[in-house]
């Protein structure tokens, strides 16, 4: 069993970088996926790395401003041309990657941690 957290500035300048820290068990075997919600929002996938970082996903919006990157007990999301849009509370959590040809599928979690405020101001 692995326990995943989250950690960030909180109120981030243009470009931050949010780090997701493994405890205990490291990740060398999980896919790790980001997600975010916003305020009244539903939460949505952000980015996913496979556990040998071959393979990722991006979710259309945020696709050529994040990317995301991995070590052996963390991974890091880069954010970078933030906007007012990528507000909310970001989410890490080990998740299932399927990989068919060209195809990406990213299956969350069933729990969450409490996550990490992101907050960018117009």
């Amino acid at each position: 069993q692995v326990q995943l957290r989250e950690s960030g500035p909180g109120l981030l300048k243009p470009s931050q970088t949010l780090s997701c820290v493994a405890s205990g068990d490291g990740l060398d075997y999980y896919a790790v996926g980001w997600f975010r919600q916003a305020p009244g929002k539903e939460r949505e996938e952000v980015s996913c790395i496979s556990s040998n970082g071959e393979y990722t996903t991006f979710t259309s919006s945020v696709k050529g401003r994040f990317t995301i990157s991995r070590d052996e007990n963390t991974v890091y999301l880069q954010m970078n041309s933030l906007k007012p849009e990528d507000t909310g509370v970001y989410y890490c959590a080990t998740v299932s990657l399927y990989i068919s040809g060209s195809d990406r599928e990213c299956r969350p979690p069933a729990q969450w941690g409490q996550g990490t405020q992101v907050t960018v101001s117009s």
